[in-house]
């Protein structure tokens, strides 16, 4: 998926404008590159459009344990939007990678999240509690 259809795929999501999609994509990858590990932001960077990749990019390998409100909170702080634009437009974004990047990249990443997070992630097919490490 290239740049352009990324931004236009979170936008038509909860129906924003690709200049509002851009900077919930910009927070969105950001506040979830730290609470990943940094392989794993890293691996799923590698999979991503090249302008999207340095959002995800952390000095840090441990994960910060912060849970959803936090999340959304820090979203709509660097986006500088509203919490219903953050919690719509991290769903969008969410549902975005989903189509993005490999089921097992997407599956990876979801293991690293706190379950309150599995909601906004989709099926939970093929998630196993025993390699979750974000907890």
């Amino acid at each position: 998926m290239k740049y352009a259809e990324f931004i236009q795929a979170v936008a038509r999501r909860p129906k924003m404008s690709s200049t509002q999609a851009e900077p919930i994509t910009r927070a969105t990858l950001e506040t979830l590159a730290e609470r990943l590990t940094g392989g794993q932001a890293r691996d799923l960077a590698a999979q991503l459009p090249e302008e999207l990749r340095g959002y995800l990019r952390k000095p840090d390998e441990r994960p910060e344990p912060f849970g959803l409100a936090e999340f959304f909170e820090r979203v709509q702080k660097r986006a500088a939007v509203d919490l219903q634009s953050a919690n719509d437009g991290v769903c969008a974004v969410l549902d975005t990678l989903r189509e993005a990047v490999s089921a097992k990249e997407y599956g990876d990443f979801v293991d690293q999240l706190p379950k309150e997070f599995w909601p906004l992630t989709g099926p939970a097919a093929n998630r196993l509690e025993t390699r979750r490490v974000g907890t």
